[in-house]
């Protein structure tokens, strides 16, 4: 029997069982979806890929800082200092980084959909394929310059990570609403703090690949930045106030 050639009020009374049984059916794969996402286990899962990397980036450089105290021991005493200490900061970015996403609190609200992630993970990872390009032989102004550069990045993003605490996402999520310390006047310390480290790098492998390379990592940390807003601003009814007197990257500029 087709359901076209019932009456119209039995095949409305048959349309509706239908979509009630077809919604039942559906809720118990909804409920368990929901509970393994809340779930230590999937929590855990979503966050060892990013452990494995910054922890071959951590031992990346670690090994870079022992290979340069090793063979540079000769170097005029000022310029060997600058670069271990540039070396240190790189390494302990790693680790504090490291210890934050193991002790990060659990995800209150997040973006949904694949542009929210995909920009997440290209804004953090795509200024590491400049490692692959052909490192230039630098004069020894630009040198210093991208050594400072890449020192007070890392500083500033350790003191910026200590800050953040358990409220550390790599994703747009909302663990928590931080507006204590530099976070009174801005709202993406962090990102800032990448980005100046990140010329820093650029510098070191000048070219048009690696202006390139910047610009298009730049891109998509705005665009995550604008996802994570809309998530703490959903989440945090009062977060609408504090970007209002805050500048999303530089005071009175941006």
């Amino acid at each position: 029997m087709y359901v076209d050639n019932l009456p119209d009020e039995l095949k409305l009374r048959v349309v509706a069982i239908t979509s009630d049984f077809q919604k039942g059916a559906a809720a118990p794969a909804r409920i368990f979806a929901a509970r393994l996402r809340r779930s230590r286990g999937y929590d855990i899962a979503m966050r060892l890929p990013l452990l494995l990397w910054c922890g071959f980036l951590g031992i990346s450089a670690a090994n870079d800082l022992m290979a340069y105290a090793a063979g540079a021991a000769d170097a005029p005493p000022a310029v060997y200092a600058v670069n271990i200490a540039m070396r240190l900061s790189l390494t302990g970015f790693f680790v504090v980084l490291l210890a934050s996403i193991v002790l990060r609190g659990p995800a209150l609200d997040k973006a949904q959909g694949i542009e929210p992630r995909l920009s997440a993970l290209l804004g953090t990872l795509l200024i590491t394929a400049i490692a692959f390009l052909p490192r230039r032989d630098l004069s020894p102004e630009l040198g210093a310059l991208s050594t400072g550069l890449i020192l007070c990045g890392n500083a500033f993003a350790i003191a910026v990570l200590f800050r953040l605490g358990r409220s550390f996402s790599v994703m747009a999520e909302a663990r928590g609403l931080v507006t204590g310390g530099i976070y009174r006047h801005i709202r993406h310390p962090l990102y800032l703090a990448e980005e100046i480290a990140a010329v820093g790098c650029a510098i070191q492998f000048f070219s048009l690949w690696a202006l390139l390379l910047l610009c298009m990592q730049l891109g998509f940390q705005l665009r995550r930045m604008t996802n994570e807003e809309r998530v703490l601003e959903r989440r945090f009814p009062e977060y609408a106030r504090y970007r209002q007197t805050t500048a999303r990257l530089i005071p009175r500029i941006y």
